[in-house]
């Protein structure tokens, strides 16, 4: 560990109503230190005698801020500050769109929705990144759609890569986090609700080569409806499901 880093101190940057809590109190601990994903942690002992709270205290918020992605407990060898992924979120969203019977092609519709949003939010610096450039792998994916749709095969794991292509050009590395997230979201949960493929999943996929034609030529206009009529298809079935007297 760094000279700077042997040196550590503790510190609360938000003024608090109560005492912070130890796994608050670990936060703070990991960003006063500049500690970084994939840093080592202290040991237990360690931040028990910084933190003045007992190793049982120290060991239950360890395992909460495990399952938050935030530290990472490599038995045997150590706890690391975790990669801080999206993954909690994704897990979380996931148990809602299958919780409630009553409500779940609802909530599925809302993270479509979501998807869409992020994807029009984000066309004007996608076309400005894309404007007069040709990538040839955007061309790629978009013809492995267009095949797989013809012959009724999946083709997500494509379509997640085109968005990810795409957004990774934008100086903006939370929204193809936030992307990625829905995607999985939404991948996860639609067959968990019993959900048969859309079956004009070839709209969807003539839409990308829209979209990616659109953004090479500026056209912001353009750009933004092929990406509306992206979601058709799964707006279509999620709402034929609604009205299911099933549903």
């Amino acid at each position: 560990m760094s000279t700077h880093r042997s040196e550590m101190r503790m510190f609360n940057p938000l003024a608090r109503k109560r005492g912070p809590s130890v796994t608050d109190q670990i936060k703070d601990f990991i960003l006063s230190n500049n500690l970084r994903p994939g840093d080592i942690m202290p040991t237990e002992a360690a931040i028990s005698a910084e933190l003045d709270v007992s190793r049982s205290s120290v060991r239950e918020a360890m395992r909460t801020l495990a399952a938050l992605d935030i530290v990472e407990i490599r038995h045997g060898y150590g706890t690391y500050v975790g990669e801080i992924s999206l993954a909690p979120l994704v897990e979380g969203l996931v148990f809602r769109g299958v919780m409630s019977p009553e409500n779940n092609f609802s909530a599925l519709r809302e993270v479509v929705e979501i998807r869409e949003v992020l994807d029009l939010a984000m066309a004007d610096q996608v076309v400005n990144s894309l404007v007069g450039a040709t990538d040839p792998e955007l061309h790629d994916l978009v013809a492995m759609m267009e095949d797989l749709a013809a012959r009724k095969e999946s083709f997500a794991e494509a379509d997640n890569a085109f968005h990810q292509r795409i957004l990774s050009r934008l100086d903006n590395q939370l929204v193809g986090q936030l992307s990625t997230a829905f995607w999985e979201v939404h991948t996860v949960v639609y067959p968990l609700l019993g959900l048969p493929p859309a079956h004009d999943i070839s709209e969807t996929a003539h839409a990308h080569g829209l979209m990616l034609n659109a953004a090479e030529n500026g056209d912001i206009t353009a750009y933004k409806e092929a990406v509306i009529l992206h979601y058709q298809p799964l707006r279509r079935s999620i709402d034929k499901a609604l009205a299911s007297p099933d549903a």
